[in-house]
């Protein structure tokens, strides 16, 4: 067997170590799939271990199929026979329906996915009497979700305050309800398990006699009762073999939790570390820059990452007038890219910290009539809770548009069913009219003719809706397109509605603040201006969406990939690192490693980009470069340096076309000083925190209740003191 003979000697030493706990300090691009999968062949082949003895576990089913088939290929599949690999989810149903005896449930149990969790978190809710207001069922579920992470059940559920003790009420009544079904959440599926080898130690014994060698991939992102697991099951041998990189962990948002390391430090004092340091995938360069972001990060295992793919060209750094000409930039460079040959369309990746971003990239591909690839992420215009908000801009705008109406009549619910809106369609028929006009007839209550059509109730919900609709028509006549949609937004509490305070709402909640980004554009222009332009943009979206196409997606999503191009944009402070972690220095190390794993999937160019001002057009804020832009040294980057000075790469921006902003009038002293409480036109009150003189402008950093800290230019922010 020839297959050690192509491993470097730090991978040969991983695969060939001997027993005992062992981390491999994995860099990216450093084969650490090659190094897993090549060790349980070395297990099977050199050592003479059973595959029945072996469990690997992994986060993706796709990870565990690769696994799977990469060790068949080396082996042969009678020779693999009996290994147990898959997922931690996978390994532990498995587990479960084996040891049905010893639980509360069968072993024919079900298995709810996302939304059947999310449903019944919802009935309890309702069932309960509790305020699904205060108590979104998105945010109990999650929060229901990180205790059976940390393996805390419902009866030992931590109560501080009351919102605690009605989630633990919930929780207890969502176990209770599980069982009953018959069914587990993924939850459940780790944290049975987990109480099962605990309660039970002659099945925790069975299975850690039978699993003799333990190996974990993607170990820097395990949760508690994943990494509890592990240590049940390799309590006899002791034989844990880890494979991750702490400098790639970016998802302790899902539960991931970084101290594992420490644990598995203080648990295993005797255990070994392998770095695994080549790079097969970057160039020197691009390695260089990403190791002087990381090394700035505390707390960390030392690696030095080298190629043998040679230097490479340096990173290009590039500063646009505003996000207009960030979009601009990376789209006229791809297709310069992928028209002198160098790369393939679907070579290329743009790389963004939030979803929200994607908004204006997409647009400058529709509009250059290029197609491209949307990864971990619905397209803009697709994305529900834009559609919501354009729906509701549509019915106002036209209230014979019965698909608008349809779509929003019940968003947020308000009582209004199925059966409602039939009854609804075929009175309006009937009456040879439409759904909106016998809506807005209904507002005048009892005296609509009309009312006494609608059995019970029914009229009532539909009443207050048709006075809503008719408001703002009414409104849309006299105020601004932003000015109408934060109406229609405010009237409907709909951030209460979509942002539930979870990544997904806050998420959710930054694509609304993009749509209205668009409409602040529109301010000067009218409504159906703004609903033509949004027909129009999403209607491109029918664009094939080809394979051989540059991919656009998020930095979290980005992890586990490689392209031969890649551009990260929205390189400001604020953006990355998101302005939500300047209070948490953990959080800010993640934002430090998430930025490192963006850098670390381009293979051949790397392209950094930022925008000097955000806002769109007509309406703006000057921006700070990411802190993180700071620790590359000027020497690794071609084109706009810090400090000001321009490179022969910088000159070439004078041929992009961006739209043009006034410039600010000057300002010749302070008008606001910190403790000053102040109102902005969109994100209304907040106190001043700092204030200064800056190139004929005044700079204020500004801390509001709806959007954190802004720093703002006073001649373009419109601020007024309180």
């Amino acid at each position: 067997m020839d297959f050690l003979e192509k491993l470097n000697p730090q991978q040969h030493q991983a695969v060939t170590v001997g027993d005992g706990p062992v981390l491999v300090v994995a860099g990216p691009g450093s084969g650490k799939t090659r190094v897993l999968t090549q060790r349980i062949a070395y297990l099977i082949a050199y050592k003479g271990v059973r595959p029945y003895h072996i469990l690997a576990v992994t986060f993706t089913n796709k990870a565990a199929r690769e696994m799977q088939a990469r060790v068949v290929a080396l082996l042969g599949e009678e020779a693999t026979r009996g290994m147990m690999i898959g997922t931690f989810h996978a390994n532990c149903a498995r587990i479960l329906r084996r040891e049905a005896d010893n639980l509360p449930f069968d072993s024919n149990f079900v298995i709810y996915d996302a939304d059947d969790q999310v449903a019944l978190v919802k009935a309890i809710i309702r069932d309960l009497n509790v305020n699904d207001k205060l108590y979104r069922a998105p945010s109990v579920h999650a929060a229901i979700s990180r205790a059976k992470n940390e393996l805390v059940n419902a009866e030992n559920f931590p109560v501080q305050n009351y919102r605690d003790e009605v989630v633990r009420r919930i929780y207890l009544e969502y176990q209770k309800r599980l069982l009953a079904a018959n069914a587990l959440d993924f939850d459940d599926l780790l944290l049975w398990t987990v109480q099962l080898l605990e309660t039970q130690p002659e099945v925790r014994e069975k299975y850690a006699r039978r699993f003799q060698h333990i190996l974990v991939d993607e170990f820097q992102d395990t949760n508690q009762a994943q990494y509890v697991l592990i240590r049940h099951l390799a309590s006899a041998h002791r034989n844990v073999f880890c494979v991750g990189d702490p400098d790639q962990s970016v998802y302790r948002w899902r539960g991931a939790d970084y101290r594992n390391l420490r644990r598995f430090e203080e648990d295993y004092p005797q255990h070994q570390v392998i770095l695994l340091e080549q790079n097969y995938r970057s160039r020197q360069a691009i390695l260089d820059a990403a190791m002087a972001v990381i090394d700035r990060a505390p707390n960390r295992t030392r690696k030095r990452l080298f190629t043998e793919r040679g230097p490479g060209e340096k990173v290009v750094y590039f500063e646009a007038g505003d996000d207009y000409a960030e979009a601009a930039f990376v789209v006229d460079t791809i297709a310069q890219l992928v028209a002198s040959k160098q790369f393939e369309p679907g070579e290329c990746a743009v790389m963004y910290r939030t979803n929200a971003q994607s908004r204006l990239l997409e647009e400058a591909f529709l509009q250059a009539r290029l197609p491209y690839r949307l990864v971990g992420a619905q397209r803009f215009y697709g994305r529900r809770e834009v559609k919501d908000v354009i729906a509701f801009l549509r019915l106002v705008h036209n209230p014979a548009d019965e698909i608008s109406l349809d779509r929003v009549i019940n968003v947020p619910p308000r009582g209004i069913g199925e059966k409602t809106l039939l009854a609804l369609h075929t009175i309006a028929r009937q009456a040879g009219s439409t759904p909106g006009a016998i809506l807005l007839d209904l507002a005048r209550g009892s005296d609509s003719p009309f009312w006494a059509a609608f059995s019970g109730r029914a009229a009532l919900p539909l009443s207050d809706f048709g006075g809503l609709l008719a408001t703002w028509r009414g409104n849309a006549s006299i105020l601004t397109v932003s000015e109408l949609f934060d109406r229609i937004l405010s009237d409907i509490n709909y951030k209460d509605y979509i942002d539930d305070q979870s990544e997904e709402g806050i998420d959710r909640w930054e694509n609304v603040q993009e749509l209205r980004r668009l409409a602040i554009e529109y301010d000067t222009r009218s409504l159906d201006e703004f609903l033509e332009n949004v027909a129009l943009v999403s209607d491109q979206d029918t664009l094939s969406e080809s394979q051989n196409a540059p991919t656009l997606l998020t930095l979290h999503a980005a992890k586990g990939l490689e392209f031969g191009a890649v551009f990260i944009v929205g390189l400001d402070d604020g953006i990355l690192p998101h302005s939500r972690s300047y209070d948490d220095p953990e959080q800010l190390d993640e934002e430090r490693r998430l930025f490192y794993v963006g850098i670390t999937r381009a293979k051949d160019k790397l392209y950094l980009v930022r925008a000097l001002q955000r806002g769109g057009r007509g309406y703006s804020e000057p921006t700070e470069p990411s802190r993180f832009l700071e620790d590359i040294p000027p020497n690794l980057l071609d084109g706009r340096a810090r400090g000001g000075h321009r490179s022969s790469y910088r000159s070439r921006t004078e041929t992009w076309t961006a739209p043009s902003h006034p410039a600010p009038a000057p300002i010749k002293q302070a008008r606001f000083r910190a403790g000053m409480r102040v109102r902005h036109p969109i994100w209304g009150e907040g106190i001043v925190l700092d204030s200064r003189l800056q190139s004929d402008d005044e700079t204020v950093d500004v801390v509001f209740e709806s959007v954190g800290i802004k720093r703002l230019a006073a001649s373009l922010a419109n601020l007024s003191a309180i």
